[in-house]
């Protein structure tokens, strides 16, 4: 039952889903935690940030446009938030803000989790926002022999400038062992739904296989990887992650790994 001393986490987004919102109230009715989550929008991102302090909301998810725009507003930033710049966690301590990207940590840790060899060479396709944390996990995991292969040059080269990879236009030529995909190629909805970020030739001369688009978990990439028995890391298992490390941030509990994965699986549902 909701009482006063119910803690609130929110998110806000330009366009909220109820994905975060069934993740974590799942787990907070399945732990007995007196929390509650609810998905916002806003058009003033300094107010609401602000009323996050004032109402001594517990936590804060920030999704796309904000990921920037709230930074002026918060107290501290994380390492995990200086990495790549960029804001997806806000924890209230008594009115102290501290910002995190839990992205990023969760690329972080299923990069070290399933490539050891350093020295492979990986293709990074894309320059948005999610390209970024997936280019700063790889580089602070060791590798050096990045590409980041991206339409947009401006992005991509400044990406590839400020990580210290490189950068192509046009799909190198030379076969990858690991190819990652953090486009909108693939995802639900969109105008490419069915389309493969990568060539069938690409993907059978890879060795790994690895997209972050969550909805659906197996999208055409991964059918196709899985078809060739390449091993794959799939983008419910990015938003599972992330959205774990976010919860443990704002309760101080962490679920093992079954009940987290009942709660994706929920959340996507």
């Amino acid at each position: 039952m909701l009482n006063k001393d119910t803690k609130l986490c929110i998110s806000l987004a330009a366009r909220p889903s109820n994905t975060g919102t069934k993740f974590h109230n799942y787990l907070y009715n399945k732990l007995g935690l007196d929390f509650i989550y609810k998905a916002f929008t806003t058009k003033d991102i300094e107010h609401a940030i602000k009323g996050v302090r004032a109402l001594e909301i517990r936590g804060c998810s920030v999704s796309m446009p904000f990921k920037k725009s709230c930074i002026p507003f918060v107290d501290t930033l994380s390492e995990t938030a200086k990495a790549i710049n960029s804001v997806n966690t806000i924890v209230n301590d008594n009115g102290h803000l501290t910002a995190y990207n839990t992205d990023y940590l969760a690329v972080k840790k299923l990069v070290e989790q399933n490539y050891s060899n350093k020295n492979m060479t990986v293709i990074i396709r894309g320059s948005g926002g999610m390209a970024k944390a997936v280019i700063a996990a790889f580089r602070d995991n060791g590798f050096t022999n990045v590409i980041i292969y991206a339409r947009n040059e401006e992005h991509g080269m400044s990406l590839a400038k400020k990580y210290g990879f490189k950068y192509s236009n046009e799909m190198p030529q030379n076969p990858s062992e690991v190819l990652v995909n953090t486009t909108p190629i693939g995802m639900s909805g969109g105008i490419e739904e069915n389309d493969l970020a990568f060539t069938e030739k690409e993907i059978m001369t890879a060795n790994y296989i690895f997209d972050v688009v969550a909805l659906p978990s197996e999208t055409p990439l991964i059918q196709a990887a899985r078809k060739h028995n390449k091993p794959v890391i799939t983008g419910a298992e990015v938003i599972a992650l992330q959205a774990l490390e976010q919860f443990e941030l704002y309760t101080g509990v962490r679920p093992n790994k079954n009940l987290m994965l009942e709660a994706s699986k929920f959340s996507r549902s």
